[in-house]
């Protein structure tokens, strides 16, 4: 568990600091508002200790601006005698509750575990509560995937065939996953088929099946993945992978919800509900002829478009508590957490390989530390010294200029607001352009994500 605590003396500080490091806590400290705020907004903090007097700005706003990052996290306000009231106000606006000056060192213990266990508790709900709404394997806290969600939980009670689109390693199958959990076939079959890894002369079989001595080895009648699939859903990874043989078959199962088996005579009917994924651009597959059109708007139904991790950074240090809990618990390592320093420098990887990448590092992190505290130095190479983003590349057949400027602009403001919780002010800084310009900018490109800030 991490305790962060804000407060401008740096004796109470450090007493509190060497009060919970004893008691076995990670302790962040900050002795500025500034500087809490933004330690806040990259770490992932479980219980907050407040001091209601800060020279920078009243602890009451920054209360507001804490519970406003994460509705979840714990905060104890820290005020002499004389300011009890201003104690009671804070928790009317969400503190868990209040220390008076002077404190007794076992006061201070005591309220730190009971805001602990009431955080724990409140996670308890949560995970309980996504798990019965099918979303129970998904972490997320920025405004980008919750936009997705939101998408899911619309799309997913529907007939509809859906198509999943994003780099790899963004999520997909387990979005796919989510959906089958928020039908009504969730207790029917998900059955998953990554189309790109089943030799091309397997997968029409694969798919529909075969009669006994349809080919060679064929030695006895075998069901195809979607008739194990009816009444539920079936998963088709890397649909673009598929050869126009297959295609064609699979838009007569679309179109006519029947089949008829390789070598067989027989139609089999089915009830299956499609989920498509790619991370490829079938719109140019379809130009080039290599995708069939047809096929595409049967599966292009509805389309949801997972962001890569580096335009969801706020996601990062929620996903890495999450493998953490995961990885350590499978190792016998329940009390690991990150330095502030590691935590920084995963937040400001690109991640090419993004979730299924963070994934893998952290779980290289947890077996081969030696403690409590995974620091950066733990880290794989490729993350702390990643290669510099590439050069751009002309097209042999050229480029529309301002098309090409407007669209890496639109990705750096869509990034930075990411990365500042959707605060112009604060991406603004980072773009190191005057906040109305930034406005102007997002104005112009019509980025929705954007809301006016502090």
């Amino acid at each position: 568990m991490r305790i962060q605590i804000i407060d401008d003396e740096p004796v109470l500080q450090d007493v509190l600091a060497t009060l919970l490091r004893r008691e076995g806590f990670q302790v962040l400290q900050a002795g500025t508002a500034a500087e809490g705020l933004r330690q806040a907004e990259e770490a992932d903090v479980d219980l907050v200790l407040l001091d209601l007097m800060l020279p920078d700005k009243p602890g009451l706003e920054v209360l507001k601006e804490l519970k406003a990052r994460d509705p979840e996290v714990v905060v104890v306000v820290i005020t002499a005698y004389s300011s009890v009231e201003t104690a009671i106000a804070a928790m009317r606006e969400g503190a868990f509750h209040y220390i008076a000056k002077p404190f007794k060192n076992q006061e201070v213990v005591l309220t730190v575990r009971k805001g602990l266990e009431q955080r724990r508790l409140r996670t308890e709900n949560r995970d309980l509560r996504q798990r019965l709404e099918g979303l129970g394997t998904l972490v997320w806290r920025s405004q980008v995937m919750e936009r997705v969600i939101e998408l899911v939980r619309r799309a997913a009670p529907s007939r509809s065939n859906i198509l999943l689109t994003g780099e790899s390693g963004t999520g997909k199958e387990l979005l796919a996953r989510a959906i089958h959990q928020l039908s009504p076939r969730a207790e029917a079959s998900f059955v998953v088929v990554n189309t790109g890894s089943v030799p091309t002369d397997l997968l029409e079989s694969t798919l529909f099946g075969h009669v006994r001595g349809a080919f060679t080895g064929a030695v006895a009648s075998r069901r195809g993945l979607f008739e194990v699939a009816d009444t539920g859903t079936i998963f088709l990874d890397e649909i673009g992978t598929i050869i126009p043989p297959t295609q064609a078959k699979l838009l007569r199962v679309i179109q006519e919800r029947e089949f008829i088996p390789v070598g067989g005579e027989q139609t089999v009917k089915v009830d299956v509900r499609i989920i498509a994924a790619t991370n490829a651009d079938l719109n140019h597959m379809v130009a080039d002829g290599t995708f069939r059109e047809d096929l595409f708007y049967r599966l292009n139904v509805i389309t949801i478009e997972l962001p890569p991790l580096r335009n969801r950074r706020e996601d990062i240090p929620a996903l890495t508590t999450h493998f953490l809990r995961r990885y350590g618990d499978e190792n016998r390592k329940p009390n690991l957490a990150l330095t502030p320093r590691a935590l920084d420098v995963l937040v400001g990887y690109h991640w090419p390989g993004n979730v299924r990448q963070l994934e893998n590092v952290i779980e290289r992190a947890v077996v081969l530390c030696p403690g409590d505290a995974i620091d950066s130095d733990l880290l794989p190479s490729e993350v702390l010294s990643p290669e510099p983003v590439p050069a751009a590349q002309l097209p042999a057949d050229g480029l529309d200029l301002k098309e090409a400027v407007n669209g890496y602009t639109r990705s750096l403001i869509e990034a930075s607001l990411a990365r500042c919780g959707g605060v112009q002010r604060r991406a603004a800084q980072m773009l190191r352009v005057r906040p109305s310009t930034l406005n102007e900018m997002i104005r112009r490109l019509g980025i929705a994500a954007a809301e006016e800030g502090n």
